[in-house]
């Protein structure tokens, strides 16, 4: 799988979703019309090691990360317990390997938020993720429902 495969996978399949590049990685973010600054997030693939996140070691070559948000009892169902938030430039205090290539794991910073990543995953990989993707996307979709009701009529 290559990283522009999962991003078109998720534009071609999932309404309302706008792909945003910054902070060194693509994001897929629901925000149908635009309505929002930038939307929820739905789905990121990082392809470079940040300050504060290293762990995976994206600093190898054609080594990257797809992240995404599950709901705090599918995150529980497959990992156990959210994590404490790590401190400043540390990683989730979970038992994973953050660097293993095509392995559903925690979030190596943002576990504690019930985040998710996978490394290169392999077709195999990717087919199993979908549900989770699918999950990602609807808790993004209620999310943006309540950032709307915040947000003043035409804007």
């Amino acid at each position: 799988m290559k990283p522009e495969n999962i991003l078109q996978y998720c534009l071609a399949n999932l309404e309302g979703t706008v792909r945003t590049e910054s902070w060194g990685e693509s994001g897929i973010f629901y925000n149908p019309g635009g309505v929002l600054k930038r939307g929820v997030y739905v789905l990121t693939v990082k392809e470079k090691d940040g300050a504060n996140d290293a762990a995976s070691r994206l600093d190898r070559p054609g080594v990257y990360r797809v992240n995404l948000g599950l709901r705090k009892g599918t995150y529980a169902r497959l990992f156990g317990a959210l994590p404490a938030r790590p401190p400043k430039g540390g990683v989730a205090s979970v038992d994973a390997d953050f660097s293993a290539p095509d392995r559903l794991i925690p979030h190596p910073v943002y576990a504690w938020m019930g985040w998710a990543a996978v490394l290169n995953p392999s077709p195999e990989t990717f087919e199993a993720m979908k549900p989770l993707i699918q999950e990602s996307y609807e808790y993004a979709r209620e999310k943006f429902a309540k950032r709307r009701r915040g947000v003043p009529a035409g804007i």
